[in-house]
């Protein structure tokens, strides 16, 4: 009898640790930049650099994989469409917005992810006053039939080609760059 109690607990543990690795927590891309600005003005350079780069469809100008952006409304949603330069196409939804922020999901893609809600912000330095931080972060799961390395390896990548052209095209050179 203490033998068949084992197996019966050993066999429902077995289970469970099944449907926990079964589903396991999203993947995670993120990127920070942080800018230097006039520490007098540092909400005006902020809402300045949202201006640039923070429209819905402003991502046409800044990510080098973007060739074009086109907003829609669908009801009371507004969704756009991106091609991408070698055709691709990304459809994706507004889900909030702030003063110099936005929360997005897409809806459909080639990329191999699934259940992708992203944020985009412009916001002040926690901790430096003459700073101000482009953040761009998502949560997602690998597509159907795409491995956790391969859904990374392309978001990482497109957040890194994103938040690499801002900073060429709006950067200032950080504290650390002057000293080498």
């Amino acid at each position: 009898m203490r033998r068949s109690i084992v197996a019966l607990m050993l066999a429902t543990g077995a289970l469970v640790a099944g449907t926990v690795s079964a589903t396991a927590a999203s993947l995670v891309s993120a990127k920070k930049l942080e800018l230097n600005v006039d520490e007098t003005k540092t909400e005006q350079e902020r809402q300045a650099l949202w201006a640039k780069i923070g429209g819905w469809c402003a991502i046409q100008e800044w990510h080098p994989a973007i060739a074009s952006c086109e907003e829609s409304k669908e009801g009371n949603d507004t969704f756009r469409t991106l091609t991408l330069k070698d055709g691709g196409k990304i459809k994706e939804k507004l889900v909030d917005t702030g003063a110099t922020s936005y929360r997005y999901e897409i809806i459909e893609s080639p990329l191999p992810v699934k259940n992708y809600e992203a944020q985009f912000s412009v916001t002040p330095d926690d901790d430096d006053l003459d700073e101000i931080n482009v953040s761009w972060s998502a949560t997602y799961d690998p597509a159907d039939g795409k491995d956790a390395k391969e859904a990374r390896s392309t978001m990482d990548g497109i957040f890194k080609a994103g938040i690499d052209s801002i900073k060429a095209k709006h950067g200032t050179p950080d504290k650390d760059d002057d000293k080498k």
